[in-house]
């Protein structure tokens, strides 16, 4: 590789660097011993991994980072609410709210899409505006017309001598017991079990793969020894302690590899293909015969949904949500973080959507440690952190526009080349 090539990759992963050297220094200064930082992040992994994974659908597809997936999130909540107010706890209760969760958001979706279909090359922003507008009207539902016009019965649920929902609700209250680790708490174990459960499975498809002739010989060696190398590192006692506080929710991640499966796999699907033909170029796609409107409005409602399932999973974990809050930061936290891992409003995979969580919830957790460290206040570390959030997307839209003068400034100076 020369320095030519150097330079295009570090340009190409500017953010995805920067953040690799910020989470470095802040792990140095802020004091926090490497089992508790990779303990806290399993934690966070599991709760926003499959939310940020939602975005990448509407990016194929030419409409830059969905904001309106913080709708998603609202349909996610009213779910929730009647869940508990029902009584149905456990994973029953996850169920049931996933279930009604899937029509509300997909009608969301539809809208939202529809709207979307009238602002293209606008649609970032107007998922943002569409974002502030629903929070406007869920502020209505939930403060009058729930526990007032639709009485609410669950204790709890409703502030005394007053009307509307409660600030926080508790996941673990109700007759049912709640929804709190419904779907955490079927079956976690430490990570040495995880980690060997994991290259089994890896190493066993690719050898399956390497006889029915679908893996390359040499892919599957070097995946089978991978798998090897990391089993044979966590013998080492200094490794395995730096995971022993992990307990890894088993199920929770299973469910997040199920979407980066069906992301792989719709992209492969003649759906998956016009969505990319899409995203490259409208005009040409509807040249082509494909109904743009149609397959944008499947992307938002995909992505909506599946947003409504990821903040599922994310108020499981916790226990509880603010109720006027919670979705609040949604599409600005999962945007951010799926542009740090060196995706751009216009590709995105499943690999840069886990990297990116992990560099984006690794600043969390490090920098206002760092900061108190540093400064001697944590607040510091918060805002730092609400800065960086605005910044990348900042970044990815400057650099976007960037590349769009740059593309055009090459075209133009090879049409003037070919007509001398």
């Amino acid at each position: 590789m020369d320095k030519k090539d150097i330079r295009s990759l570090l340009r190409n992963n500017a953010v995805t660097v920067m953040f690799v050297v910020l989470c470095t220094l802040c792990m140095i200064f802020s004091g926090q011993s490497v089992s508790y930082v990779i303990y806290e992040l399993f934690g966070r992994l599991s709760r926003n991994s499959f939310i940020v994974l939602a975005l990448i659908i509407p990016i194929v597809a030419g409409m830059g980072i969905n904001f309106a997936i913080t709708i998603g999130a609202m349909a996610a909540q009213i779910s929730v609410l009647w869940v508990i107010e029902w009584g149905v706890g456990g994973i029953g209760g996850f169920l049931l709210a996933m279930g009604m969760t899937l029509p509300i958001a997909a009608l969301f979706g539809f809208l939202i899409g529809k709207l979307l279909n009238k602002m293209k090359g606008q649609e970032m922003i107007g998922g943002l505006i569409l974002g502030y507008f629903a929070s406007g009207l869920y502020q209505l539902l939930f403060l009058f017309i729930f526990g007032n016009l639709i009485p609410l019965n669950t204790p709890g649920l409703v502030v005394k001598g007053s009307t509307g929902v409660a600030n926080t609700i508790d996941l673990n209250s109700g007759a049912g017991g709640g929804i709190k680790y419904a779907l955490d708490g079927i079956w976690r174990t430490d990570f040495g079990t995880t980690l060997y459960v994991l290259c089994g499975i890896v190493a066993m498809a690719l050898i399956v793969g390497l006889l029915l002739k679908k893996v390359e010989k040499k892919k599957a060696i070097i995946g089978v020894g991978t798998a090897a190398v990391l089993c044979g590192l966590y013998q080492i006692p200094a490794v395995a302690d730096l995971f022993s506080m992990v307990k890894v929710p088993m199920i929770t991640f299973i469910v997040v590899g199920i979407l980066c499966l069906f992301n792989v796999g719709v992209m492969k699907t003649r759906l998956g293909q016009q969505f990319r033909a899409v995203g490259q170029n409208r005009t040409v796609a509807n040249a082509s015969g494909i109904h743009v409107d149609k397959v944008r409005l499947i992307a938002i409602v995909i992505s909506t949904v599946l947003a409504g399932w990821g903040q599922l999973i994310f108020v499981q974990n916790m226990g509880s949500f603010q109720t006027y809050g919670a979705h609040e930061q949604v599409g600005l936290y999962a945007g951010a973080a799926i542009l740090v891992g060196g995706a751009s409003i216009r590709k995105a995979t499943n690999g840069q959507a886990i990297l990116g969580c992990i560099l984006f919830h690794l600043l969390f957790i490090v920098a206002p440690p760092a900061a108190k460290n540093l400064f001697g206040d944590a607040a510091i570390g918060e805002y730092f952190r609400v800065f960086i959030s605005y910044g990348v997307i900042a970044m990815a839209l400057v650099m976007h526009a960037w590349r769009g003068v740059q593309a055009r400034k090459e075209k133009k100076e090879q049409q003037e080349a070919a007509a001398k």
